[in-house]
């Protein structure tokens, strides 16, 4: 069987083919796009006429390449911008009027158990407990686990592009704007607080997006390119990780576009990231981080090949 599944986030949309059969599961296609859903409307609940055509040539490049490939199943999952745009319901006719591709609209904790799915694919867990997270545009996820079960998860609406419409930053961003950033994480954060406090994860595992910029960041920095070629998961060194931290926090636009490892469609995010990162590391006083590269489309794609509703 050969399995399309597209994820449809607020700052990404990916699309992965498959072919499962006796001799295993193969990846026949693997892409992402660019589209910054939430650009001009994600605080008014809106997606805004630009990125509205931007997403909607993404899923005509999407579909060109799924016809080719012939799938028997094609799962499309909309998460954060979409299911919280009053508009959604005319994107998502949009879309299956140029493609055919029906939409299904997840919420965030449904995104949240997908990416643990996900993440069991990429990283042997272990018997320990550890916080996965995901930071996206419209929403980061959280889930406490170990490689047997989830103790705990929550979504919450703090994504990258969301606060950094929210609190309009400055190039550079100025002392004063992080600390307001932190007494809003500070705010909202109180649930993922309580649940550390109980279950007590000793290792951070981030889920693909801005955690696989930071690991190219440090290769470029530290290592050599392609550290995460043919590998599913990396274990950061926390004094790298902190080192990358440095070098963003108060960078400007422009010299983030001469960062090595930092992609283009990461570089005015990247900031808000690495600020939510270091915020939870620094509260929850974890000391080891891991990478998985894989995250809701992985998982998704796990649920379909077992024959198990998403």
């Amino acid at each position: 069987m050969t399995v399309a599944v597209l994820d449809l986030g607020t700052n990404t949309f990916h699309l992965l083919i498959v072919k499962h059969d006796a001799d295993g599961t193969r990846i026949l296609h693997k892409s992402k796009a660019a589209v910054k859903l939430g650009e001009g409307g994600i605080t008014s609940g809106a997606i805004a006429e630009i990125p509205f055509r931007r997403g909607l040539s993404a899923i005509k490049r999407f579909h060109e390449i799924i016809i080719r490939h012939s799938p028997e199943k094609i799962v499309a999952l909309g998460t954060a911008a979409i299911r919280n745009a009053s508009n959604s319901d005319a994107f998502l006719k949009s879309i299956e009027a140029a493609s055919g591709i029906q939409v299904q609209i997840i919420d965030g904790m449904k995104e949240a158990s997908l990416i643990y799915l996900g993440v069991k694919q990429a990283i042997a867990m272990g018997a320990g407990k550890s916080l996965i997270m995901d930071i996206g545009g419209g929403s980061v996820e959280f889930i406490i686990a170990d490689a047997d079960q989830v103790y705990w998860k929550h979504s919450f609406e703090l994504g990258a592009a969301l606060l950094l419409e929210q609190f309009s930053l400055s190039d550079p961003l100025a002392r004063e704007e992080l600390d307001a950033i932190q007494q809003h994480l500070e705010n909202k954060l109180q649930p993922l607080l309580e649940a550390a406090a109980i279950f007590k994860p000793a290792t951070l595992i981030g889920s693909s997006g801005s955690f696989d910029t930071f690991a190219e960041m440090i290769a470029y920095r530290f290592y050599k390119p392609g550290i995460l070629k043919n590998k599913t998961s990396y274990d950061f060194k926390m004094e790298d990780y902190r080192a990358i931290h440095d070098q963003l926090i108060f960078s400007t636009t422009e010299e983030r576009k001469k960062m090595k490892g930092l992609i283009a469609m990461r570089v005015d995010m990247i900031v808000i990231a690495a600020i939510i990162l270091t915020f939870v590391l620094d509260k929850l006083k974890i000391k080891d981080m891991r990478l998985s590269t894989y995250a809701l489309k992985e998982g998704a794609l796990w649920k379909i090949l077992n024959n198990q509703p998403i």
